[in-house]
């Protein structure tokens, strides 16, 4: 029972087990390879495949650092090998119909497997079309930016609006510590930003258990907590691509992808902090705007839902608080990693702010703090009070 908490990252594919929180908990996914030089594995790791096509994805920017790589070790190896480039020049590709539908028109009928080369959105996009079409994948992260690669919810974009509808786990994930060094700053930023937002969608899940009645499985949390303290531990690291920083960031993310892989929900790794972000993201697209790093985002909302937290601690059921670090603390966390600490730092005017924390909660059918304080007629005054702090 909770064996999982013993084992490497390397040796978690293909676990099941029952959980002290009275679940059978199965994380399906077949191979997992962190470490230097892990893109050497991809033959091998596609090699149940190889009587089929192959389809590798990949933008003009993570084709230069590992596509190229990659489609040269698979027909070196004897696959037929089709490629799809998004040449998305200055711009940022989104995860919307057109991308998805074009990943879906280069499905040739003998496809029997596909290759996502890069990090969130590619990931995300040949995560959703193969969950539909019944292949695997394989991802070779190109960045350690978020916490997807390992778990079953593809954000995507519909008429505007993201969203997260269930897909399927990765078949194998490849992250190469020697490619993620070359990931652009702002990448390394985001993932820690994701990793930072763990701290307030663990006290919002507790939350929503206490007062809610939600299901928690502390095994998950156990697992998420040591992957950040190993983060948090190295994590000065990232200022310069330190190889044993990008990896212990890496892992965290992957971890926490397992621990929402093993539930089933994106709990472990997402809260109030992930509905501001989405609210933000949401508002950029629908004005023709390229957002900001989802991870960033989620990075500058964490201090903000910590102070949620500090303003309604007189109310807040008992040891819920005990699990947010004060928004101060946060921030230095960030700090020490290189990333933005505010919203104004990276451009969300204070209208767009102000109204996120009214709305926000509104983004996922889910119970969070901001939810809470709603339902204690509190929302509008601790808006108003965190705005007025940051914006003045």
């Amino acid at each position: 029972m909770n064996e999982i908490l013993n084992m490497s990252i390397n040796e978690m594919p293909q676990t099941e087990f029952d959980c002290s929180c009275g679940r059978h908990h199965n994380f399906s996914v077949h191979a997992m390879e962190i470490r230097k030089g892990a893109i050497e594995e991809l033959p091998k790791m596609a090699a149940p495949f190889k009587d089929g096509k192959v389809l590798v994805v990949f933008d003009n920017h993570t084709y230069k650092v590992a596509g190229k790589k990659a489609v040269e070790l698979l027909k070196a190896d004897g696959f037929n090998v089709k490629e799809l480039l998004f040449d998305t020049g200055d711009d940022i590709l989104i995860p919307d119909e057109k991308t998805l539908g074009r990943i879906l028109q280069e499905q040739d009928l003998d496809v029997k497997l596909m290759v996502a080369v890069g990090s969130g959105v590619i990931n995300d996009s040949v995560k959703f079309v193969t969950s539909r079409t019944g292949l695997p994948y394989i991802i070779v992260a190109t960045a350690p930016s978020m916490d997807g690669y390992v778990a079953d919810g593809a954000p995507i974009i519909s008429h505007g609006y993201k969203y997260s509808p269930q897909a399927h786990l990765t078949y194998g994930l490849i992250g190469d510590t020697d490619i993620l060094q070359t990931a652009p700053q702002d990448l390394i930023q985001a993932g820690y930003g994701d990793v930072i937002g763990k701290i307030t969608a663990i006290a919002d899940w507790d939350l929503a258990v206490k007062a809610n009645g939600d299901y928690r499985c502390d095994t998950c949390v156990t697992l998420v907590q040591r992957a950040l303290d190993k983060c948090f531990d190295k994590a000065e690291g990232l200022k310069t691509r330190n190889a044993d920083s990008l990896g212990a960031l890496l892992e965290a993310l992957t971890l926490t992808g397992v621990a929402m892989a093993l539930v089933n929900i994106s709990r472990p790794a997402s809260g109030a902090e992930h509905m501001l972000s989405h609210f933000w993201e949401m508002d950029y697209i629908a004005r023709g705007l390229n957002p900001n790093h989802h991870g960033i985002q989620v990075g500058v909302a964490t201090p903000v839902i910590a102070r949620f937290f500090e303003e309604l601690a007189d109310i807040l059921p008992e040891g819920t608080k005990e699990l947010c670090p004060s928004a101060d603390e946060i921030k230095a966390l960030l700090e020490k990693g290189g990333a933005p600490t505010s919203p104004k730092e990276i451009g969300i005017d204070r209208e767009l702010f102000r109204q996120s924390l009214l709305k926000g909660y509104t983004v996922r059918p889910r119970y969070s703090v901001m939810q809470f304080a709603k339902d204690n007629g509190r929302l509008e005054e601790i808006a108003e009070k965190i705005t007025k702090e940051i914006y003045g």
